[in-house]
């Protein structure tokens, strides 16, 4: 695996304009643009010296629901590692470009509460592809490391959809049967895994959210933008971020979270901008099962389990 060190966070919207080029017919053929196809490259981007500023992760809180504290909410170091994964999905040999891209699912470990300000080296990596019944997936494995100690680490698991390549059917690989189909950004799955959860909360979402959760975490993904920017790429509205639900559930569950734990989501339908959904979640003590559902016709948007 090729190592390379930055020495600063890149610039997002140059890596954005990369990463929709793939759409521009022929653009894939340039050496600097990402969709030629083939395998994702074994590459490990790492940036070190990295500080949340306080003012930063005060906005991020207010958008997402947490409280203020001395130390970060569970999922702003994937902000703060936001700008590596979309270096590494920018890249002239990443096989694809990442608008288009569905998050299926993401998983969190926190082994501490990280401080507020506290310096952190960041280590971004994708992992290969494997088939999935939707298409191929991959994962962005994130760790962040305080000196010697490892304090966060995460996967974010990416579909692109279309066929499974027949070379996976020959070799008789099973395809991926998790538990999502779809995420935040426009899957779909049958079972309800939420059923028994109880009702605690209704959240009215305004149709300004994805552009308000952009300016915090840095995420432009034009469905999330304006209807505008999200209908010719399918969805009849900007639909909510799948990272800000699972914040915003993080968030409801604050007073529940020990200092170390394990939380995993599976993203299911979009949440179309404006709407009104319901979070719920049970009584568990070490293990904390929840969800997001449209509030009036329960389509599941999310769901979700803490641990240890």
């Amino acid at each position: 695996m090729a190592t390379r060190t930055l020495d600063s966070s890149p610039s997002i919207l140059p890596l954005y304009a990369r990463a929709a080029a793939p759409l521009i017919p022929g653009a894939s053929r340039l050496p600097f643009v990402p969709g030629g196809g083939g395998e994702i490259p074994e590459d490990e981007l790492v940036l070190e010296g990295v500080r949340s500023d306080s003012d930063a992760v005060a906005a991020y809180a207010r958008v997402c629901g947490f409280s203020l504290r001395d130390h970060l909410p569970p999922t702003y170091p994937h902000v703060l590692a936001f700008p590596l994964h979309m270096a590494t999905m920018a890249g002239g040999g990443f096989p694809f470009g990442a608008v288009g891209l569905v998050h299926v699912e993401n998983r969190i470990e926190q082994h501490r509460r990280i401080g507020l300000g506290e310096e952190l080296t960041l280590v971004v990596r994708p992992t290969p592809l494997q088939p999935h019944r939707s298409g191929r997936t991959f994962s962005l494995i994130t760790e962040a490391s305080a000196g010697d100690e490892l304090v966060w680490q995460s996967e974010s698991t990416m579909l692109r959809r279309g066929p499974t390549p027949s070379e996976f059917a020959v070799s008789g690989a099973e395809p991926d049967k998790g538990r999502t189909q779809g995420d935040g950004e426009g899957g779909e799955d049958g079972s309800d895994e939420g059923a028994g959860l109880t009702p605690s909360a209704t959240w009215r979402l305004g149709g300004d959210l994805g552009r308000r959760y952009a300016a915090v975490s840095g995420d432009r993904n034009p469905i999330h933008m304006h209807s505008l920017t999200a209908k010719p790429l399918g969805f009849p509205s900007a639909i909510a971020h799948g990272m800000w639900t699972k914040a915003r559930c993080l968030a409801a569950l604050e007073s529940r979270l020990p200092d170390a734990f394990t939380v995993e989501v599976g993203f299911r339908k979009p949440i179309r901008l404006p709407g009104r959904v319901e979070f719920l979640s049970d009584s568990g003590s070490e293990e904390i099962n929840f969800a997001v559902r449209d509030a009036k016709q329960q389509i599941p948007h999310l769901d979700g389990r803490t641990g240890k």
